[in-house]
């Protein structure tokens, strides 16, 4: 049996048992959901399995070693007794992420350099140079979490956050991040549509949520266009389990059309629709995807049942709630008048201006766009 280790997969807020629950399904153990993440256990394959498949995960971690850092010293004596020569390179580069929670350090640039100062002065002394510094691309990233006085060093695995598909260069107002659009999807049941079903956005602004119900359908691996990883330069890398996992993810692809759904993105902006076909065609979906200007009152169905999504603005600014009141009516309007045996959701931040529906919601979920508590409210519609 290969080696096994503990993990930490990170995540937004509200997003948690979702992501416990593809975990569970890649073949992790001892999945448990945390607060903004879920620790589990499992081989490197299954590491590197979550980096590639999660659709719902921030970043993979892999925890090296807990010690109490109440003061500087701590913290800089504790990441020093480290064996960083198993990690990285002394020709390399670094990153260090740090966060603190209900600590006496506080200051998060200052705990970072006191890491960055422990692993450097180690490799430093012990190879006779040390790594250079790069926040953007590194060989290898550490993250410290510091909670309670308590510190928590670990590999980035992930190297940057696993929301950046690739597939976006540009994007449109405050724009969903992919894995907030999964997770919205998971929530609505798009798991393994069959080709009679239909996906529709008619808001569909750069087009993530349409994007990424393509990428289910199609069973295309969220990461398989990435080519920077955490793991890439890092010394305890198994580059034959990766190349295994990916020739693996490849195999896996459905490219027949005629297999798969519908899938539909509206919006009335142009330049929406423009951005939307540029995302689509760096994600290899272009023929799969009608991207199209259109009106929301215009809109129809495509179809005896679907799952339609709308994401309409918030009224974030002062006196913009007001204005927004028709354009909700018209959301449920257009449920009632054109959706019939569908399901319908609206993902809003004002839970206020989501009575403007007009129509019982029959679940609530919340979730999180960055720091903003947000509903999706589910809808059948008979």
């Amino acid at each position: 049996m290969s080696e096994q280790y503990e993990f930490f997969a990170t995540t937004a807020k509200g997003i948690e048992p979702l992501l416990s629950a593809e975990l569970a399904q890649m073949g992790a153990t001892q999945v448990e959901p945390a607060r903004a993440g879920a620790k589990f256990r499992g081989s490197l394959a299954t590491a590197y399995r979550a980096c590639l498949w999660s659709r719902t995960a921030n970043r993979v971690l892999l925890p090296v070693k807990s010690f109490p850092a109440p003061n500087p010293e701590k913290l800089y004596g504790g990441v020093k007794s480290i064996r960083w020569s198993d990690h990285i390179s002394s020709k390399g580069t670094l990153a260090v992420d740090f966060a603190s929670n209900e600590s006496q350090i506080t200051h998060t640039h200052f705990g970072a350099l006191k890491v960055k100062d422990a692993i450097v002065d180690q490799l430093r002394s012990t190879e006779g140079e040390r790594p250079s510094i790069d926040t953007t691309i590194p060989d290898v990233r550490v993250n410290v979490y510091l909670h309670k006085d308590i510190a928590t060093v670990n590999i980035d695995l992930s190297g940057e956050s696993l929301h950046r598909r690739g597939y976006r260069q540009q994007g449109v107002f405050a724009p969903l991040k992919e894995n907030l659009a999964a997770a919205i999807l998971a929530i609505t049941g798009w798991k393994d549509p069959s080709e009679e079903t239909c996906f529709l956005d008619p808001m569909c602004g750069s087009g993530t949520l349409p994007i990424e119900a393509a990428l289910i359908a199609c069973k295309i691996a969220p990461g398989l266009r990435r080519d920077y990883y955490g793991f890439n330069k890092w010394k305890g890398h198994v580059p034959k389990i990766w190349s295994e996992l990916m020739e693996e993810a490849r195999d896996l692809v459905i490219r027949d059309p005629k297999k798969l759904p519908k899938i539909l993105g509206y919006d009335l902006d142009a330049r929406a629709i423009k951005i939307s076909i540029g995302n689509a065609e760096r994600a290899g979906l272009r023929d799969l995807i009608r991207f199209e200007r259109m009106d929301l009152l215009e809109v129809q169905s495509q179809g005896p049942k679907g799952v339609i999504v709308v994401n309409p603005p918030y009224g974030e600014r002062l006196g913009e709630e007001e204005a927004l009141k028709p354009l909700y009516r018209s959301i449920g309007d257009l449920f009632k008048q054109k959706f019939k045996g569908w399901n319908g959701f609206v993902f809003t931040g004002n839970p206020q201006l989501a009575k403007n529906v007009g129509l019982k919601a029959s679940r609530r979920h919340v979730l999180y766009n960055g720091a903003l508590e947000c509903r999706l409210l589910q809808y059948d519609l008979y």
